[in-house]
């Protein structure tokens, strides 16, 4: 493949913004291998402006980058998008809005509906091999035959193990040559049924935490840690036996479930609500709560931190906080989910959070939330409570 034309000029990635996601001045909109993407494509996403050609798939676009560069360069309508983080999509259609380009595309769930008769799909390669494999499965059995996938990211970011997923499902996968410290893998010829492995996602574990039952946890591809119980969770799931009485409860970022699943076991007459802006997260915890039992008192929803509830309505909230989001290391992520947690909780209300040692978030906690106690520590994890004043 020869290198790609340096990146055009005709749409304004600087008028993108993160927005309802964290902002600073060390995160943006986009990057570099926004740009080699679309670039790297451009002949495919010219041919699909004929209306006699199937829509254009973008996968894991963060901001509306790739959704909207297409649409705008191209003149496309029709893009079927699928974003992981429900912050993702909101900012998509913020930025389309500002953009004018709000109708170009549609969001899907990760399901075949989503690459159904596809012959081009950009996807932002995930940093998770596992959600690589799910993603690669799906467009194997349920995209057209000649299928082109232009799969990029950071070169940093990037191993060859990412070629060999991609290669269990594909006859075709070349590496183009790399631009502004990026690259785009091109993959095509879908292997046939036979020859490539079958589906195996969603993911379970089984864990001994203590209770008269082995803890299930479930997981799709794109699900942060898999269906392996968090070890920064495992340390707190006993000192939950400490927290106040309460009628219901929140497991803020729930991801795979579990603190939500132990919660609704532990304590027979508790009402648990989970939420994740993450599909993956949110789809696994509606499998994890299933398997052990607990779905008819634990429910899940997809919110950007706790926006569907109101203020002072809770008496019990547990979290587990990220520091990254995608790929940067921002420990930004927690001190926003700690505000909304101080916003929601009733006076005398309980934050219980687990968080690495090292990142010192007592204060912060303090300051947001509510007198803050240590609970336990260990060398490498802290376990806290924070009372709303």
């Amino acid at each position: 493949m020869t290198d790609p034309a340096p990146g055009r000029t005709d749409f304004d990635f600087a008028r993108l913004r993160r927005r309802p996601d964290v902002e600073a001045p060390n995160l943006q909109a986009w990057d570099a291998a926004d740009r080699l993407l679309l670039d790297t494509a451009a002949a495919d996403l010219a041919a699909a402006a004929d209306p006699e050609q199937p829509g254009i798939v973008v996968i894991g676009d963060a901001y509306g980058a790739l959704s909207l560069g297409a649409a705008s360069r191209h003149g496309l309508s029709g893009l079927r998008v699928h974003q992981d983080p429900l912050s993702g999509e909101q900012a998509l259609e913020a930025n389309a809005a500002k953009l004018g380009l709000t109708g170009a595309f549609t969001h899907h769930s990760l399901t075949p509906a989503l690459v159904e008769g596809a012959r081009t799909v950009l996807l932002r390669l995930p940093r998770s091999l596992a959600a690589l494999e799910e993603i690669a499965s799906l467009i194997a059995a349920s995209a057209a035959p000649d299928v082109t996938v232009y799969a990029g990211g950071r070169i940093k970011h990037m191993t060859t193990a990412m070629n060999d997923v991609l290669s269990r499902y594909f006859g075709s996968v070349t590496a183009g040559l790399g631009r502004q410290k990026s690259r785009v893998l091109t993959a095509a010829s879908p292997l046939p049924a036979e020859q490539r492995p079958a589906a195996r996602f969603p993911l379970s574990q089984r864990y001994d935490v203590g209770l008269a039952q082995p803890l299930e946890l479930w997981a799709y591809g794109a699900a942060f840690g898999g269906a392996a119980l968090d070890p920064g969770t495992r340390f707190l799931l006993p000192h939950l036996a400490g927290a106040r009485p309460a009628g219901h409860a929140v497991d803020l970022g729930c991801g795979t479930g579990a603190i939500a699943a132990y919660l609704a076991l532990t304590r027979p007459d508790l009402r648990v609500l989970a939420t994740d802006q993450s599909a993956a997260a949110a789809a696994s915890a509606e499998r994890t709560l299933a398997a052990n039992s607990v779905a008819d008192r634990a429910v899940v929803t997809r919110a950007d931190a706790l926006a569907p509830l109101p203020d002072k309505s809770e008496e019990l909230i547990v979290l587990n906080p990220p520091f990254h989001i995608g790929a940067a290391v921002y420990a930004g992520i927690a001190l926003k989910l700690f505000a909304d947690a101080g916003r929601v909780l009733k006076p005398g209300g309980e934050l219980w959070t687990v968080w690495n040692s090292h990142l010192l978030y007592k204060p912060a906690l303090t300051r947001l939330v509510g007198p803050t106690r240590e609970v336990a520590r260990n060398p490498k994890f802290t376990v806290t409570v924070s009372t709303r004043r």
